[in-house]
């Protein structure tokens, strides 16, 4: 049985290897593809608003228009945007308007600033993101190398909290195991579509010709959902490793970590019990076990009868994690945590769908959406 055991967990970590070959990096190339506008939507950012400025400034893509909006922050973010983009004419700031019945926050800012746009390309960008340099050009060179109208990746996540170590990297290692990447930059199914909301570039005609925000408006899901808006369009969305090239600094506290995780789980896999219960037992059997087995197996090791095959399981995983952080610039030592991050995950699975059943709403940034 330990055997059987061991050997699924050795297909997993094939399947990961063989899965991540799939997902391009940004190069640190690419010449001028027109005119890009960049487009951050603020909430109270007031933390992030010197740091995203700065940023922006250093990138070395010429044609560019950012559009900042500030979305009825009760901080000193909008005064801190006119502080640090005083005398650039790069950008502009637009002072959001009241939120409409029916939508949700992101994603009306989103559909004010395109609507301000003029770029032939629109960067939608967080307020929480860093990009290096020479992103833009090394995002649009992909995008059209891949004929691709929509490009997407997950950022690289430094962790310093408790429950982000835990679980901000999982969301790089949900994608790498979980989501066939071949189908899903090969074809327009979208049933195989993953999308990072830090970091979405669109062609404009194409995001026009798909409606837009203005097409998911009721959304908690606004990454994912115009992703599948895209390919029901019949576009190409590519997801790509942009690690190398993208920051972002997702959270602040642990209570956000907690607070952003379930809002997202429970909607994301479709309000769905039956799947909620099978990553519960999936992760539980094959994330939790090896670290019920590896004291064990310690323990023979201490009585000299030692029984790799109760050690080798546990070693698989961390070898499957280790693997996926080594690839998206995450600090490899927290591997050897892949059992305490599928308790926290499978908590959370529980969590969220609770909170979505109970109907109270998930809060974010102030407001709470059913």
């Amino acid at each position: 049985m330990i055997l059987i055991y061991t050997c699924i967990l050795g297909v997993f970590l094939l399947w990961t290897i063989i899965n991540s070959l799939f997902m391009p990096r940004l190069k640190g190339t690419g010449d001028e593809n027109g005119l890009v506008s960049i487009l951050v939507p603020l909430r109270d950012e007031e933390r992030n608003v010197r740091e995203l400025v700065q940023s922006l400034k250093k990138l070395t893509y010429r044609n560019i228009e950012i559009l900042l909006l500030d979305d009825h922050s009760t901080d000193q973010t909008l005064d801190l945007l006119f502080k640090y983009t005083k005398n650039d004419q790069r950008f502009t700031i637009i002072q959001g308007k009241d939120l409409p019945e029916g939508w949700t926050g992101k994603v009306y800012a989103c559909h004010q600033l395109s609507e301000r746009a003029k770029g032939d390309y629109l960067l939608f960008h967080d307020a929480d993101l860093r990009m290096s340099p020479r992103a833009i050009q090394a995002a649009l060179s992909l995008m059209i190398k891949r004929r691709a109208s929509m490009l997407t990746g997950f950022p690289a996540f430094p962790v310093s909290l408790f429950l982000e170590k835990l679980l901000v990297p999982l969301q790089h290692f949900v994608v790498h195991f979980h989501l066939p990447i071949a189908p899903a930059n090969g074809t327009t199914l979208p049933s195989f579509t993953a999308a990072h909301g830090a970091f979405i570039m669109v062609h404009k005609q194409a995001y026009k010709q798909v409606g837009g925000h203005a097409s998911i408006q009721e959304t908690l899901l606004d990454d994912i959902d115009l992703a599948k808006a895209f390919k029901k369009k019949g576009r190409k969305v590519l997801l790509a490793n942009i690690t190398n090239m993208v920051t972002c600094y997702m959270y602040q506290t642990n209570r956000e970590v907690w607070e952003g995780f379930t809002k997202n789980l429970f909607p994301g896999l479709g309000r769905s019990r039956f799947l909620i219960i099978i990553l519960f037992i999936f992760y539980g059997l094959f994330y939790v076990g090896p670290l019920v087995l590896l004291p064990i197996g310690l323990y023979t090791f201490m009585t000299d009868s030692l029984q790799l095959t109760l050690v080798i399981p546990y070693l698989l995983i961390v070898l499957q994690k280790g693997w996926i952080d080594g690839r998206t610039n995450q600090k490899m030592t927290l591997a050897f945590l892949m059992p305490l991050s599928a308790i926290a995950f499978m908590t959370l699975l529980i969590h969220s769908m609770r909170t979505g059943l109970k109907q109270k709403g998930y809060v974010w940034k102030g407001r709470t959406y059913s």
